[in-house]
């Protein structure tokens, strides 16, 4: 029996429900593998599930999706993987947030070279995200242009590089003047400080009126109806993430009358439900991570014994690009 230093929670709450425990592991079963984190995302779906916004029915629990480490023990069956093998993931049960843990080998994709550890868990969730948004569920071209909201946030620096490449217009929205910058630097040909400039006007004016071919929205509550009323007749809109809380329902009447506009709430899991699409997205990162058209900033690392400050400070905003949690 092996013992390791996890972060888990009891209750749903604020931050501070997160402890740094001890957690007993078995051996791996058939398809499992015992992996050594070297590396922990940190993603505000985190946050979704401290807080209980996504229910999670069994508690005490452990937390986290993403992460990258070292494979220690193979179990039984699992043919593709040995040990030593450094491997990512992006789509787990919880529990990324330990020193070790127990997970199905089919969650796991092999860290190409070129691509280091620290790199390999700031990626797998925030650039899948980007790749099934702008790649699947509305697929940018060269021309359009799109307002993608948290600009200088995880996914969205991804996602804004990787558009930019692609010769796509983007508008990026911030919550502070000091990251209108960094959404620059990071693809957005125009940033709107959403503190200070109202959204839609401004909007409208940059597109002369006629809005945007598509919404990356990631904000939610505070931004729902806005982002509906900077699209073009015909227009699409993901909203794929609550972190200002969940928006308020709306009639699908509303959409015709906006002008016939698109609106889904995609979530990553449908889009590599299969381990070929999995693959497929993951490798879709590398490649445009590798070829340097998306860098990856890590602009804070924590200690994993202080994930709730990380908490703390990603939802108060004080966070920009990707945040890493070191065992």
């Amino acid at each position: 029996m092996t013992t390791t230093k996890a972060i888990q929670f009891e209750k749903t709450g604020a931050a501070n429900v997160l402890k740094y425990v001890d957690v007993k592991l078995g051996k791996p079963k058939k398809g499992e593998v015992l992996l050594r984190s070297t590396a922990i995302g940190l993603n505000f779906i985190d946050v979704y599930v401290r807080t209980g916004l996504y229910p999670n029915p069994g508690l005490p629990s452990g937390i986290g999706f993403e992460g990258a480490g070292v494979v220690e023990k193979v179990g039984a069956g699992v043919k593709d993987l040995k040990v030593g093998d450094r491997v990512c993931y992006g789509q787990s049960p919880l529990g990324a947030y330990a020193e070790r843990r127990i997970q199905p080998a089919s969650d796991l994709i092999k860290i190409p070279a070129g691509i280091d550890d620290q790199t390999a868990a700031a990626i797998m969730l925030k650039g899948m995200t980007a790749q099934y948004l702008i790649r699947q569920v509305y697929k940018v071209q060269k021309g359009d242009t799109v307002l993608f909201h948290a600009a200088a946030g995880g996914v969205g620096q991804i996602a804004c590089q990787w558009m930019k490449a692609l010769g796509v217009n983007v508008i990026g929205t911030v919550g502070s003047a000091d990251k209108v910058k960094l959404a620059k630097q990071n693809g957005c040909k125009w940033v709107i400080n959403s503190r200070k400039e109202d959204i839609v006007k401004r909007v409208k004016a940059i597109t002369k009126g006629a809005g945007v071919d598509a919404v990356y929205d990631g904000v939610g509550k505070d931004t729902f109806l806005g982002s509906l009323d900077c699209l073009k007749p015909r227009g699409t809109m993901a909203t794929f993430g609550n972190a200002s809380g969940a928006p308020e329902p709306i009639s699908p009447l509303l959409l015709a009358q906006k002008g016939s506009l698109v609106l889904t709430r995609p979530v990553l899991g449908h889009f590599v439900s299969t381990r070929e699409d999995l693959l497929k997205c993951a490798r879709d990162v590398f490649k445009v991570v590798k070829s340097g058209a998306v860098k990856i900033r890590i602009n804070q690392t924590y200690a994993l014994k202080d994930a709730a400050k990380a908490h703390r400070d990603l939802q108060g905003r004080k966070t920009t690009g990707a945040t890493i949690l070191i065992p």
